[in-house]
């Protein structure tokens, strides 16, 4: 996939996706794999997104070779933990991995 198109045209992601990842400083789908689906879903929130974990299972997604709901069955657990870290992190003032 080209990396220069709008991250609303990105698979798995809309519109209304796509304007919150704009929202919180990713404009094109080659910035989603260098930031990663768990930073990027935290970047949505701390800009004061309302979004539930379906956005993760999303971003995972959409650089994958999977759906959202696969990516909810088999990395669910996995991502809610990088999830919990990333944020313990942010909140002791350590940078993200």
């Amino acid at each position: 996939m080209d990396e220069n198109i709008p991250i609303a045209d990105a698979p798995n992601l809309g519109p209304a996706s796509g304007r919150m990842r704009e929202r919180a400083g990713n404009t094109t789908f080659g910035q989603l794999p260098r930031v990663g689906s768990v930073a990027a879903f935290a970047a949505v929130k701390e800009a004061g997104g309302s979004v539930s974990v379906n956005l993760l299972w999303a971003l995972a997604a959409a650089v994958s070779d999977l759906t959202w709901q696969e990516v909810a069955r088999i990395y669910r657990t996995g991502l809610l933990l990088a999830l919990h870290d990333h944020q313990r992190r942010r909140r002791e003032g350590n940078p993200a991995r």
